[in-house]
């Protein structure tokens, strides 16, 4: 079962790569501090996922002026996702749910996807400054990318 506007967005802490570190973030680290914007993509190295990606750091500004935070999450190791985002510029947080259970508590999973079980589906959530869910959007199709106006105008509408 997936999760819905209204909901309580489930907690998390995942491993994220930058630099020499391996550190741990969590959903609460940004509660009564920032909007978050959830990302789940499918897997790193892919074209989609790689356009996907890259247009958001180029735009983060945006988000930044929308006191959100983006985060990006797939099934990908933390080394693997550190080293597509140290080639292709990817500036946001990149964090690996590689237990898959992050991306299952959100419904956004396939079982299968080109033979491959537990990947996480194309998705969208905006989680307010309360934990709350204000938008959310699971896709089927890996290749369909999430409304980003209609995220920026839900983030908008938080003000």
């Amino acid at each position: 079962m997936g999760i819905t506007v209204g909901d309580q967005a489930p907690d998390f802490t995942l491993k994220s790569k930058s630099g020499d570190d391996l550190k741990e973030i969590s959903l609460t680290d940004y509660k009564g501090r920032k909007n978050v914007v959830i990302l789940f993509f499918p897997l790193a190295y892919t074209d989609v996922c790689t356009d996907e990606m890259c247009s958001v750091s180029g735009g983060l500004t945006d988000y930044d002026a929308l006191d959100a935070q983006v985060l990006g999450i797939s099934v990908d190791s933390p080394f693997a996702q550190a080293a597509w985002a140290r080639e292709k510029g990817i500036a946001i947080p990149l964090l690996s749910d590689f237990n898959k259970e992050v991306s299952a508590a959100y419904g956004a999973q396939f079982e299968e996807l080109i033979g491959l079980r537990g990947v996480a589906k194309r998705s969208a959530f905006v989680i307010d400054k309360t934990g709350t869910v204000r938008f959310a959007s699971v896709s089927d199709d890996p290749t369909v990318l999430p409304d980003f106006d209609a995220i920026k105008a839900r983030l908008k509408a938080l003000d």
